[in-house]
Order: structure tokens, then sequence, then C-alpha cells
């Protein structure tokens, strides 16, 4: 088969198309023909070697295709069935991310426990099944078993063109939040607007603390979704009402933020880390979308031969919402 993989940490140009060996489904498993696969900032961070895993690697954790083959034991799927695949596999050391762990989706087959395949929900094509479980299953988590959503609470999601955001844009609306989400281009900010966004802030250029303020009526924002850190960590903290919650998945513009412990105490502050989900997690993120309710934004597809210039795409942070390889 067809596949990209690294040999070495480095810059897109590490990413080399090759021939390799087919994979086998090996008992439990599914081996599956890719149609689809999603990129996410994980690639990105793996490719330059933060972690850096055993080469060579094949990268990609979010995958959508058809059943090519059955391994020992597997039953309840159908040779050609459409799939989409969990890429959170649980395991008793914990959650093992495909293309972290293990090989990924930027090839033409992948062998995974069935137990991580599911079927593409109705109307979504293989690209738009591929835009939705990683960072939908961590929106989900995020929101609603760390932080606990409730209906008519305020959101504020930084960094609208990045795949949790736009997934927590469409699960906080979908189960009747506010959302307040921010950007430093104002085309992005119009997109968001047609996305649902009930207030959108160049975060460039507006006084964020001082908007937030006014679009809640002095209350704040109850739940913060935190993937930026440094940049933003002060503001997330300023803007939080008393009693709110700043749930945090990454920190893409640094780890070591000012900590300004006071207001945490001050406000009541719950910081609530989270990373990826459980099999439950996907199972309420899969449901929201399989229902209608949440759906995925696809920002640009590539062939899979043009995967430098989607990893280029996305370290330019050029996109809103997912970039999808078609394989």
């Amino acid at each position: 088969m067809r596949a990209v993989r690294i040999h070495e940490d480095g810059g897109p140009e590490v990413l080399v198309l090759e021939e390799v060996p087919d994979p086998e489904p090996a008992a439990g498993e599914v081996l599956v023909r890719l149609k689809a696969s999603a990129l996410n900032h994980l690639d990105v961070w793996i490719r330059k070697g933060m972690p850096s895993v055993p080469k060579p690697r094949i990268l990609g954790a979010d995958g959508a295709g058809v059943v090519e083959a059955l391994g020992e034991g597997v039953s309840g799927f159908e040779l050609g069935e459409r799939v989409v695949l969990n890429p959170g596999i649980e395991t008793p050391r914990g959650i093992h991310v495909i293309g972290e762990h293990a090989d990924g989706t930027n090839a033409e087959l992948i062998a995974v426990p069935a137990t991580n395949v599911h079927p593409i929900p109705d109307g979504l094509s293989f690209e738009e099944a591929a835009a939705f479980p990683l960072v939908f299953e961590t929106a989900y988590r995020m929101l609603v078993t760390r932080a606990r959503l409730r209906e008519g609470e305020w959101v504020l999601a930084w960094g609208i063109g990045s795949g949790v955001s736009t997934a927590t844009l469409a699960i906080a609306k979908a189960l009747g939040a506010r959302v307040i989400v921010t950007s430093s281009s104002d085309a992005k900010l119009e997109r968001a607007r047609e996305l649902g966004a009930d207030v959108t802030l160049n975060h460039a250029t507006d006084d964020v603390k001082a908007a937030v303020k006014e679009a809640t009526g002095g209350h704040g924002v109850d739940i913060v979704v935190e993937h930026v850190g440094e940049a933003t960590w002060r503001t997330s903290l300023d803007v939080a009402a008393q009693g709110g919650r700043i749930t945090v998945c990454g920190a893409t513009s640094g780890p070591n933020p000012p900590a300004q412990l006071h207001r945490i105490w001050w406000k009541q502050l719950s910081i609530l880390g989270s990373t990826m989900g459980t099999g439950e997690d996907f199972a309420g993120a899969y449901e929201l979308v399989a229902s209608g309710r949440a759906l995925p934004v696809v920002d640009q597809v590539f062939p899979l031969e043009e995967i430098r210039a989607a990893h280029e795409r996305m370290e330019a942070g050029e996109q809103l919402g997912k970039i999808v390889l078609a394989i």
C-alpha cells in the first residue's frame, strides 16, 4: 500500500510518500481501506519530535473508509461498509492514540480494534466523517464530561480556526450554550457567525476582556476552552465568571503562562485538565453528529500526495476547521 511515513523528526520535508507492506488484521481487528484522513496539531507535534516516536511511523489519528477484511472473532460488519474510526484506543495503560502510539491513517489501509470502528453517520461524506472524531471527542470531554456544561451558559473558544474550537462551537450550540469565539482574522469571524457564534471578537484588535463583560452583562463566561496557553491565559482568568471553569487541552503558544493564582481563589475558579476522551466521550460526540445537531467543518481537502502542503497550511494557521487528505 501507499503511506506517508516519517523517518526522522523535522519539518514538512520529512513526510515521505512510499510503498509499505499491507497491514493484516489480528484477532479482534478490522482492516479498513481508508478514503480520507484528517490532520490534527498532534501530527505536527509528532512530526517535529514533540514527542519523538519510534520510526518509521505513519502519522494521522482520524480516518474514514470502507471495511476491507475482518480479523478472527469479528462480526457485525459487512465488507465494503462505510466506517469511521475512534482514534482513542483504550488499553490497561490508558488511551493510546492512533498515529501516535502506533501507525496511523495517512495510508491506504489500517488495522484497528473492532471496538474503534463505527458506521459513518448518514449524510456524511468520507471527508466530513474523517473531520470529526478526535476534535469532537476532545471538545465533548472538555465541555460535557469535565466542565459539566449547562444550557444557557456562556462559553469562550479561543482561535476559531482550530479544529477543537470549531468542534466546541458546534457542540456547545447543540447543547444550548451561548458561544463567544475569537480570531485575528475577520474572514474567520464572519464564517463563525455563519456557523452560529453568538459573539465574535478579533483578539488582535478588540479588548477581549471588555467585550466579554459587555456581551455577558457583566457575568463573564462560565467555561473557557483553553488550548493556547501563554498568550491567552491571563485573559482567560480575567473573563471567567465567578465559579467559572477553565478547561485546558493544550498550549500552542507555550505551556508556562503567568499563574495569576489570586484570580483563581478570588473567583473560586476550577482549572480542569482534559485530553482526548473515553469511549463514552466518543459515543456522546458521535450521537450529536449522527443526529445532525453538531456537524464538522471541513476547511480544505488535499490529495494524499500533497500532505506537505497540508501540513504547511496547518502550521501557518490558515485553516478554519479541519484540513482533510483524500486517499
